[in-house]
């Protein structure tokens, strides 16, 4: 994915920037209810702020896609020695699945063609 750029960044900042005021306006809220002794209140003391980091790490991770894979190299995962074995002989198997597939759409094939091979064709 590309950077956002133009009027989708704008947006993306637009939303960040109503979704913190949001979680600080309940915040304050749930503050002010907390402390008049409403105890249930006290959790959400807690939930709107980290509801807001949150925000802001999704509004960081769409404005900056893929720099997490920047950082890790592409290459084949690796297998354990004693599974090396079963892979090949899985792979080997997964290859002659698919000659014999192969092999059979053809048979079809000439069959749709042909459907009576012992009749001649003069």
């Amino acid at each position: 994915m590309s950077r956002l750029t133009g009027a989708a960044a704008y947006k993306t900042h637009l939303t960040l920037l109503l979704g913190l005021a949001l979680c600080a306006g309940a915040f304050w809220f749930e503050l002010g209810r907390a402390e008049r002794g409403n105890g249930l209140s006290w959790a959400y003391v807690f939930e709107w702020p980290l509801l807001g980091i949150f925000a802001v790490y999704m509004w960081w991770k769409l404005l900056h896609p893929g720099l997490e894979s920047k950082r890790r190299r592409p290459g084949r995962p690796a297998i354990a020695p004693e599974y090396e074995g079963m892979l090949a002989a899985w792979q080997d198997h997964q290859r002659e699945l698919e000659a014999t597939q192969r092999a059979e759409d053809q048979d079809a094939a000439r069959l749709r063609r042909d459907p009576d091979p012992t009749r001649c064709s003069d």
